[in-house]
Order: C-alpha cells, then sequence, then structure tokens
C-alpha cells in the first residue's frame, strides 16, 4: 500500500504536472492564435476519451478534462476529429449550410475557410507556444535562482581513457569544442555526449598558451537514475572544483532562456539528423513512459536532498519546472515534423496550396492522415518499448507491489 502511495505521489502527480502544463500551453497557442483571428472554436479539450470535467462558455467553447491525460486538442467549428481535419466530402456541404442562413462573410469565421495564411499562423502557434514556455521557464529560473557555473576545466583524466591517449592533462582549460564557445564543463559534456564516433577539435589552455587537442568520444553504456540505462558518447574527462554562481538581471535572464532553450533545441536537432542518418542507432528514443519516469525520479532525487516539507516542495516544483522547460522544446520540435495529424503535417498541405493555389485532393489528405497516423503510433510504441527496456520497467513494476 505504502509503495503505491510512493508511485502516484513521485510519479504520477509529477508526470501529471508536466504533461499538463506542456500540453495546455501547446494548445493554448493554437486556441489563442484562433481568437485572434476571430475563428469559431467547439472544443478546447485536455486529455482524451470521456470527460471527468465539461463546461461551455459564453462564446460557445466547450471546454472539458477528459480521462485520458496523455495529451490535448482544440476542435474547430467543421472538424472531423481531433486532429483539426476536415471532412472533404462534407466541406461543400457544410459551406451551402452556412450560407444559407448567414451572409457570405460568416464563411470567414471558419478555420477551414480561412486564407490559408491564416491557418498556417494557427497551426504553428502551438509548437511556437511550446518554445516561449521553455524560454519563459529557463528565464525564471535562472532570475530566480541564479545558475551554478563548473568552469571547463579538466579536474582528472580516467586512465586508460580517449582523452588520456589523445593528451589532455589536469588542468587544463577547454575554450571551444569546434571552434564554439564553451561556458560550462556541462556545456562540455553535453556536446560530447551526443557525439561518439565524431572527431572533436579541442581548444584548451595549458600553463597560459592554447593548445589544439583532436579527441574522438567513444560509446559507452550508463545507468542513471534520472535517464535509466542508455549509451553516450565520453572521453573519458571529469570536472574540477571551480565552482560559482551567476546571477541574472531581467534581459539576461532572457537572453539566458532564448540560449538554453536553442542549446536543447540545437543537441537535439544533431542527434537527430545522426539517427536518421544512421550513424546513431534509434534505441535512445524515449516516450510518454520515459517522461513519466524521469519525472518522477526528479521529483524523489529533490525530495531525498531536502530538509524540510517546504523545503522539498520548493525544490520538487523548481526541478519539475526545469524539466518542462527541456521537455517543452522537445514536443515544440516534434509537432514542427511534416507529418500529417502533426502540426508540421498540416503546414505542408498548406505549403502546397498556397504554391498551387488549390487544397489537396481530400482523398489524398485523408490517405496521408492515415499514413501519418500509422507512423505516429508505431514511433509512439517504438519509443515506449525503448522505455521498458531503458528503465527495467517490469522489475521495476514488481518491487512495487512485491
Amino acid at each position: 500500500m505504502l509503495n503505491a502511495l510512493q508511485m502516484v505521489l513521485f510519479y504520477v502527480l509529477p508526470f501529471l504536472f508536466v504533461l499538463t502544463l506542456i500540453v495546455t500551453v501547446h494548445e493554448m497557442g493554437h486556441f489563442l492564435a484562433a481568437r485572434a483571428f476571430g475563428t469559431v472554436i467547439d472544443s478546447f479539450s485536455l486529455g482524451f476519451g470521456r470527460s471527468l470535467v465539461e463546461w461551455r462558455d459564453k462564446q460557445g467553447v466547450n471546454w472539458r478534462i477528459g480521462w485520458i491525460p496523455l495529451g490535448g486538442y482544440v476542435r474547430f467549428a467543421g472538424d472531423e476529429n481531433e486532429a483539426s481535419v476536415p471532412d472533404q466530402d462534407d466541406l461543400a456541404a457544410m459551406k451551402a449550410k452556412i450560407l444559407a442562413h448567414n451572409e457570405p462573410s460568416a464563411l470567414r469565421k471558419f478555420y477551414h475557410f480561412k486564407p490559408v495564411w491564416q491557418r498556417a499562423v494557427i497551426a504553428v502557434a502551438g509548437p511556437a507556444a511550446n518554445f516561449l514556455l521553455s524560454i519563459t521557464l529557463f528565464a525564471i529560473l535562472l532570475g530566480v535562482f541564479g545558475d551554478i557555473i563548473v568552469a571547463p576545466r579538466v579536474g582528472a583524466v580516467e586512465p586508460g581513457s580517449v582523452a588520456e591517449r589523445a593528451g589532455f592533462r589536469p588542468g587544463d582549460l577547454v575554450q571551444t569544442v569546434d571552434g564554439r564557445q564553451v561556458a560550462s564543463f556541462n556545456d562540455l559534456a553535453r556536446y560530447v555526449t551526443v557525439r561518439d564516433g565524431v572527431p572533436i577539435n579541442f581548444t584548451v589552455v595549458r600553463d597560459g598558451r592554447p593548445l589544439t587537442i583532436r579527441a574522438t568520444p567513444v560509446l559507452e553504456q550508463t545507468d542513471d537514475r534520472v535517464a535509466g540505462r542508455q549509451k553516450v558518447g565520453r572521453l573519458g574527462l571529469r570536472s574540477g572544483d571551480d565552482i560559482r554562481r551567476v546571477r541574472y538581471g531581467p534581459l539576461q535572464a532572457v537572453a539566458g532562456g532564448v540560449q538554453q532553450t536553442w542549446k536543447v533545441l540545437d543537441t537535439t536537432l544533431f542527434y537527430l539528423g545522426r539517427m536518421i542518418t544512421g550513424q546513431v542507432s534509434p534505441s535512445q528514443l524515449g516516450g510518454i513512459l520515459g517522461i513519466a519516469k524521469a519525472s518522477g525520479e526528479v521529483a524523489r532525487v529533490s525530495a531525498e536532498s531536502a530538509p524540510d516539507l517546504t523545503s522539498k516542495a520548493l525544490t520538487i516544483a523548481v526541478n519539475l519546472l526545469g524539466i518542462s522547460a527541456a521537455l517543452s522544446v522537445g514536443i515544440g520540435f516534434l509537432n514542427l515534423l511534416p507529418i500529417p495529424v502533426l502540426d508540421g503535417g498540416h503546414l505542408l498541405f498548406y505549403a502546397y496550396e498556397a504554391v498551387a493555389r488549390r487544397p489537396l485532393p481530400g482523398a489524398v489528405q485523408a490517405a496521408g492522415y492515415r499514413l501519418g497516423l500509422a507512423l505516429l503510433l508505431g514511433f509512439m510504441l517504438f519509443a515506449f518499448w525503448n522505455d521498458l527496456q531503458r528503465y527495467n520497467v517490469f522489475t521495476f513494476l514488481g518491487g512495487l507491489f512485491a
């Protein structure tokens, strides 16, 4: 019983907090953009399935919370489903029905009769809201708590490691990697982690003089409490004890939020590019289960490190906001992929419509959405299987109810 309660407190609730925050902001981006263009909105839903809570506002929007908390949607008048796919066969009938009771200008209020550029803006507003959320959360955390910077100085070199063979020595100060400035040891580690098998040029300062070192990270398996079992690139460098806290003013915090968001996006793009070209295995891709496990472990570790209940709650909240900021970047990017049923798929169809001066035939769009849905479900199942392996889930669940 106690283990089940702990699972709810440390895994279910943090997961729901993180996912609900990201999904709400994403869908609110679509909603506010649609409202700005005067679009008729049928419903705004957090979650899928049967409604737990439901009400209708003065503008006629049906607000609901579904019992399956794995996403959300904004449904516009005339949508066939939650993916904002119009029923192409009935679109002409819908137009005739609207015109039968309204002036022709009324068509402008319906999403599927909006100019293509307005539909594109509404579609891109969701991912844009995710990026804005990441920038905002990172900026708040930097502005309130500052940042702890571990200088990119080599504290130790592991014997027999790639770093030792390449010529690194304790005390080396890493200035650049492949021409990019390095501000902290975390930046250095983040860069190396996704570049196993890729030669990296380092500029270091040793005894006051610049020196160039070329090293290629090797793939090693790690077992992290939060990230689970994964394979990452490593050199064999350890940080020193040169640590300082940096405080940020409001403008500096915003700039730092933009920079942090870009770092996450840049790493994601680079890793995805390597995966598409077959340079790395897609086995490291994670899904919903990974988010739940990671957010739960962050909450548990945060609670263990705090001395009292108030400190525990504050530490958990701060760290969950941090993980939400990072995940929001991934969700925003994922939704921009040119896959039908995702926002990027809508943008792809709108781009064709803008160039060809007519929408894709209904049969082609329907086939595209079916294919996109199959790809998305396949990706989710693949990521779910990866999570099962990475986190030893069956062993974990057995321990909870043993």
